[in-house]
């Protein structure tokens, strides 16, 4: 596969994962669909496994939301602004911390928002709750998947 082909590839899936965020859009579907490019392009049985693992990720995922309370965000103060801090959070807390970062700096990016945004910490603390409870979680374990899937990708291209 040659690098403009790896290149797109990094993109539709870095395009997925701002779809995380963005309601309606099929985020965790184009990180699944750029996987299935790259293992149909690639010969070696890791790009196989890849794909084997993400599908299983990605279904197992939507079984989780399904467990959890549909997305209400909006309802519940959710802004434009704190889902892009949410996600940042969120993939340097994975980067920093691998894997297990991402939860933190997923909470954290949407405490530092409504901290800026309201002032105040206990101000903070509540609308972070509240948009935890809200849907965050959802938001939360779509995104944290997606992550897991790229990292995945990630490290097959790198070191596969």
């Amino acid at each position: 596969m040659g690098a403009w082909e790896l290149l797109l590839v990094g993109v539709v899936i870095l395009f997925g994962l701002c779809g995380v965020l963005v309601p309606g859009v099929p985020g965790s579907w184009l990180v699944w669909a750029a996987v299935l490019w790259w293992a149909l392009k690639d010969p070696r049985p890791v790009a196989w496994g890849v794909l084997v693992g993400a599908t299983v990720a990605l279904l197992l995922c939507q079984v989780v939301r399904w467990a959890l309370p549909p997305r209400r965000l909006r309802e519940a103060g959710a802004t434009p602004r704190m889902a892009v801090y949410a996600g940042v959070g969120a993939f340097l807390g994975f980067v920093l911390v691998p894997v297990v970062g991402a939860i933190p700096g997923f909470m954290g990016g949407v405490y530092l928002c409504e901290r800026l945004r309201l002032g105040g910490h206990g101000e903070a603390r509540a609308a972070l709750r509240t948009a935890m409870r809200s849907g965050g979680w959802s938001v939360l374990a779509e995104l944290f998947t997606c992550l897991l899937i790229a990292g995945a990708w990630a490290g097959a291209e790198l070191w596969g």
